[in-house]
């Protein structure tokens, strides 16, 4: 297993052994659950389906529920592929439908992980000045807005890595990670954890 799935609390700021100010992202890691084996004859290509976070059924689409029914689980909120190789499996890795995967199973404090998300959305709406139209043009001379005037547009809302963040801190006992620095998206956000 490559990763796993977790969902973004907020930022703080801890001390290290010399004493500097270090910002961090705490990020929530409740156990991921395979959802889905994948497999060279059935799909083209090895790949294990993570769910993570727990849904209501009145808010499942009937095929969803059928595909979590297979797995004998629970609803999921957040669904996510890892592949796997062949050499994996010589190397005696298993996986079974509806096992749990755990973040201490795939890494350690001062690990270095990659980070995806989307990004928090920008738009160009009236609720948010920096993105609004301003004073595009001069009045009486040229009385029009010269070609290719640059203006704010859409902005975020779209899937970004974050490399070589540091595992600073594992609180399992309150299913909490530490990572350096900063993570895309609003707090509540889903992000992939890899290798």
């Amino acid at each position: 297993m490559t990763g796993i799935i977790g969902k973004k609390i907020g930022m703080t700021t801890i001390y290290d052994e010399q004493d500097r100010s270090v910002p961090c992202t705490l990020v929530e890691i409740n156990a991921c659950s395979i959802t889905q084996l994948k497999t060279v004859d059935t799909d083209g290509y090895m790949a294990v389906q993570l769910g993570f976070g727990d849904k209501k059924e009145k808010h499942t689409t009937n095929p969803l529920m059928g595909h979590f029914k297979k797995a004998n689980l629970t609803p999921k909120r957040k669904l996510f592929e890892f592949r796997y190789s062949e050499q994996d499996l010589k190397e005696g890795k298993e996986f079974t439908l509806g096992q749990e995967v755990f973040f201490s199973d795939i890494f350690s404090e001062n690990d270095f992980v990659d980070v995806t998300s989307i990004s928090k959305g920008k738009g160009h709406g009236q609720h948010n000045r920096e993105r609004a139209a301003g004073s595009i043009g001069a009045s009486s001379f040229p009385s029009r807005v010269f070609k290719g005037m640059r203006m704010a547009g859409r902005t975020g809302g779209q899937k970004v890595k974050i490399k070589n963040l540091r595992v600073v801190r594992v609180l399992a006992e309150h299913r909490i990670v530490v990572l350096s620095g900063s993570l895309p998206g609003a707090n509540g956000a889903y992000v992939v954890i890899t290798k």
